[in-house]
This record gives structure tokens, sequence and C-alpha cells, in this order.
């Protein structure tokens, strides 16, 4: 008689995630250059990075890192490095601390949008078979010709219909968000496209999460706690302009900046 083991469930299985993490560029490998820098934005950035994981993106330095102090550095801040981007030696040095290479390889970018030309514009609901359905059909064969291929449609955004509280996060991959409430203090939405917040925006908004550099915030009453597009970042600790504060306005790059404008203006 053949014996079959009794089924137990496994101590531990696979499961695919999505991981959002920040990556931190180096420009220079002078260890007193990068802590002093790492002292700086940590200040800018008040509380926003604590306990984020992070990834070190060193594929510009070619002289030697001491990974052993960058590593400390980091964690002091309540960073938690994850994975590194590096060539040669610094690669090298950077496993032997426990950091694994990283593919961060940016995406083809977004195609842009323009509104398509009028006799583009599909029809709702297009007759059977090319005939009107206020003509009458006849028997005479006709040849249809084969419908072109449609192109790949874009993802639909994603699309939260309340509000947010402290402490959530909403990251839409590969589209644009779209929030009807408010997005509380300590809330987090993060897109790699636009993102558009119908109610009151209080906590942190980061557009072009994988460097759109085109992407924008749109919300209509403004009151954040940091915003960000493309990596572009600014920190919102004294209050904002009152022609810009509780307003409708739209974040966008210009020059490497992060630019508000009022909607309405």
């Amino acid at each position: 008689m053949k014996h079959t083991p009794p089924t137990t469930p496994l101590a531990l299985d696979f499961k695919s995630a999505t991981l959002y993490t920040v990556r931190v560029v180096l420009h220079s490998p002078d260890l007193q250059q990068l802590t002093q820098a790492l002292d700086q934005r940590m200040r800018e950035a008040s509380a926003f990075f604590e306990n984020e994981t992070v990834v070190i993106d060193a594929s510009a330095i070619e002289s030697p890192i001491d990974w052993t102090a960058l590593v400390t550095s980091l964690q002091a801040h309540k960073l938690h490095p994850v994975g590194v981007v590096a060539s040669g030696q610094n690669l090298l040095a950077a496993q032997a601390q426990g950091l694994p290479l990283v593919d961060l390889a940016n995406p083809a970018p977004r195609p842009v949008s323009t509104p398509a030309p009028d006799q583009d514009v599909p029809v709702v609901a297009a007759p059977k078979n090319g005939i009107s359905q206020n003509q009458p059909s006849t028997s005479t064969a006709t040849t249809i010709s084969p419908e072109p291929s449609l192109p790949a449609l874009a993802p639909a955004a994603m699309i939260i219909n309340r509000p947010l509280r402290s402490g959530q996060r909403i990251y839409a991959r590969d589209t644009d968000l779209i929030v009807i409430g408010m997005v509380s203090q300590g809330a987090e939405v993060i897109a790699d496209g636009n993102i558009h917040v119908y109610g009151p925006l209080r906590g942190k908004a980061m557009a072009g999460a994988r460097g759109d550099a085109s992407a924008r915030i749109f919300t209509t009453q403004l009151d954040p706690e940091l915003l960000a597009i493309a990596g572009v970042y600014r920190v919102i600790e004294a209050k904002l302009a009152d022609s810009l504060h509780n307003q409708a306005v739209i974040v966008h790059l210009e020059d490497d900046n992060l630019k508000l404008t009022e909607l309405n203006k």
C-alpha cells in the first residue's frame, strides 16, 4: 500500500512584492564630503526619510569608497541600505559589506499624449458589418476590410476614492494616481506618473517616482509636508504664501526646480 505523506504547509513561501526605495546618488568618493552632504540632506528633509530602505548609486564613482563608514553613516540617520549600483572594485567592496548589485535601469519613458485628430475619434457604437441601422440590407456580397489593430492601451489611472490617514502609503506604478479625498499629514502618495488630489493635500506627494520629469502634482487645496517630482524634492517647513496655501495649485519641474503655480491664475 502506497504511503502518502501528510500535506502540511511549508514554513515559508515566495511571493512577488513591489518595494519602494530611495536612491542615494554619490557624486564624490570623499567620506567627509559624503557625510556632510548626508547630514545636510537629512536636516532639510526632517524625519521624512527615516527608516526608509535605500540603494546606494555609485555608478559615477571610480575611486575607492569607504563602504564600511558610509553604511554606518546611513544607518546612523535611520536609513537602511539594501543594495548598490557600482562596478569594479567598488562593487566588490560593497558586496563584501553585504550589499547586492541592484539593477536600477530606468524604464522606457511614457509616451507623450496629444489630442487625436477628429477623424481618429472612435465611434461609440459602430453599426454591425458597416451597415447603417437605418438602411435596408441587401444580398449583394461586399468585401469588408479588416479592422486595423488597436494600439496598446496605457495603464488606467489608479483611483483612491477615500481619504488617506497618517501612516498610509499609496504607490501607482507605471500610471497616474487620483485621490478623491484628503491626504492627511503623515500619509504618502507616490506615482510614476501624475498625482491628482481632489481634496486637501497635507501629507507627502511624489510624482514621476521613476524619473519622469514631465510629471505633475495637482491639488485643490495645497498644504503639504513634502513635494517631489523625479527625485527633486522640497520640504515644506513654513507656511506657504497666501496665494498658494490651501489653494488649488499645480506643481511641476522647471530647470530642475519645483515650481508652484495657482490653478486659477
